[in-house]
């Protein structure tokens, strides 16, 4: 049966039947997992890679795009809870022309597509809940697009104007934010919501803008004040605790260096001053060695002779008189000068954040900074941190002995559990080493066996080679047969052509099978009986 194969099917055939069962076994298992790791690797290619279709959707817009894609027989994929749909991406711009034919995703209900249903018989106030519904949607969706930010929803009170009104209402706003999971929004992020949305509704302040968050903690109050998600209660207060971190950590190197780590402890008590001033101040000069833009000069200049003139009237109403007569002068000159003045006006704002008071306070340890002067100690942190006793800033420094229990209990934790860790790598490279010394004996026995087992399959038994010299008798005499035939004989005899054929071809077929069995041994032999043939 196996004659009519062809030949590299028979040798293989041949090959695996001189295997030992050992060797049967892993070349079937290798050949399984070479087949079912095939199997996998294709279905891993012919699979489309997929690309976000639409995102953001709500239930009603994805359930009408997923109908959509399933009669047009379209493999799609539902993320982010239902949210988004993934598509094939060499499909993502036909199907997204298709979908918007149908209409979908449907945007009537949000943004300025609600001022597009307004008739002519729409009443005033609902042209501004429109409006204020468009505005409210159009907002959610730009503070979408910011990164981090899931889902928006905006809320806005717009009072009517009223020109008749003196008191005069502001615009506020909050606005409820989701961020996307295991992210918090920063500080400028939230702030740029609040500037975004301020900016957006006219006469809105950014400090009538509330923002929070999904799990209802407060990223910005109504005030202006920015909490973001670093858990401080206010802007104000993680400015004061930056500068109390990094106050604290110039002043701790400092002693660090100078008494050694852990023998210093320094704490700072800032108070800080968050308030907005404004200085408006006007200066006038004028330079005399410029001329002057206008100039008016009157003068008046009289001389003249005369009799004297009476006196005042006396007790009798009668006129006493001046004196006798004489000559008058009299001169009088104006002069004014109109100059440009400089007129400089200087405005100042005070940034806020300047130090109101700061309070230090400094505890050395007593058995490290025995010969530490502490007045010296103290003038140095006193000009390190800006301390201004006229400010009403104060500076201690006291030297205690250190209750140093906990730092040698965790020492000899660190000691143990670095001599646990220690213990535990030499532990692995033990039995690491135990494990390779194992695989290398295997490795080892195996091969001595394979050898052992080849040796023993190079070498002729005796059954095998009582086969070898039958086949040769079985030869010779076919050819002695042959020769027979080929000399003429008197008599007629039986056609043995056939027969001499069928055991011709069933020694051949025993003869290869042995020599690819046992090549080394089958051409010794062959070599043997090449030699003791006769010429």
């Amino acid at each position: 049966m196996t004659d009519r194969l062809p030949a590299p099917v028979r040798r293989v055939t041949d090959t695996f039947k001189s295997f030992t069962p050992g060797q049967k076994a892993v070349t079937i298992f290798a050949v399984l997992a070479l087949i079912v790791g095939g199997y996998f690797f294709a279905t891993w290619a012919a699979k489309p890679s997929y690309q976000t279709l639409f995102n953001n959707l709500s239930t009603k817009d994805a359930a009408a795009i997923v109908e959509s894609l399933e009669k047009s027989g379209t493999s799609y994929e539902l993320t982010n809870d239902g949210q988004t749909v993934m598509v094939p991406q060499d499909q993502v711009n036909e199907l997204r022309l298709q979908l918007s034919s149908e209409g979908l995703p449907g945007d009537e209900g949000t943004g300025y597509s609600l001022l597009d249903q307004q008739g002519i018989t729409t009443s005033d106030f609902m042209q501004h809940a429109n409006y204020q519904r468009a505005l409210e949607g159009e907002l959610a969706s730009t503070i979408k697009s910011i990164d981090g930010v899931e889902a928006a929803t905006v809320h806005l009170v717009m009072p009517k104007e009223d020109i008749f009104s003196d008191d005069e209402k502001k615009p506020t706003a909050s606005v409820l934010v989701a961020s996307k999971p295991n992210t918090k929004l920063d500080q400028q992020q939230v702030q740029s919501i609040v500037h975004l949305v301020a900016s957006s509704v006219e006469g809105l302040d950014p400090t009538q803008v509330t923002v929070a968050g999904s799990d209802g903690q407060m990223l910005s109050t109504g005030g202006g004040n920015t909490v973001g998600a670093g858990g401080a209660d206010s802007g104000t207060e993680q400015q004061t605790v930056a500068f109390q971190n990094r106050m604290n950590s110039s002043l701790q190197r400092m002693l660090d260096n100078l008494v050694g780590p852990g023998n210093a402890v320094v704490t700072t008590s800032p108070v800080l001053d968050f308030d907005q001033t404004e200085t408006r101040s006007k200066n006038y000069s004028t330079d005399p060695s410029m001329p002057a833009e206008q100039e008016n000069i009157k003068s008046e200049t009289y001389a003249g002779t005369g009799t004297g003139t009476g006196g005042v009237l006396g007790p009798d109403n009668i006129q006493v008189p001046n004196g006798a007569g004489g000559t008058g002068q009299y001169q009088q000159k104006d002069e004014t000068r109109t100059r440009r003045f400089n007129e400089v006006e200087e405005v100042r704002r005070n940034a806020p954040g300047s130090i109101e008071r700061l309070n230090v306070s400094v505890l050395l340890n007593s058995a490290a900074a025995g010969a530490v002067n502490k007045e010296e100690i103290q003038q140095v942190l006193s000009a390190a941190a800006g301390v201004d006793p006229t400010r009403g800033d104060t500076i201690a420094v006291a030297a205690m002995p250190f209750d140093d229990t906990q730092a040698k209990a965790a020492q000899e934790e660190l000691a143990a559990v670095a001599a646990e860790e220690e213990s535990d790598k030499r532990t692995k490279l033990i039995q690491t080493a135990v494990l390779l010394f194992v695989v290398l004996a295997l490795i080892f026995l195996a091969w001595r066996a394979h050898r052992r087992a080849k040796k023993r399959q190079q070498q002729l038994t005796d059954e095998e080679r009582r086969l070898l010299e039958d086949m040769q008798a079985a030869l010779e005499a076919q050819r002695a047969a042959e020769l027979a035939i080929e000399t003429p004989q008197p008599l007629e005899l039986p056609d043995t052509t056939e027969q001499i054929d069928e055991a011709r071809e069933e020694r051949r077929r025993e003869i290869e099978e042995l020599v690819r069995e046992k090549p080394d041994e089958t051409a010794a032999l062959i070599r043997s009986w090449i030699s003791s043939d006769p010429v």
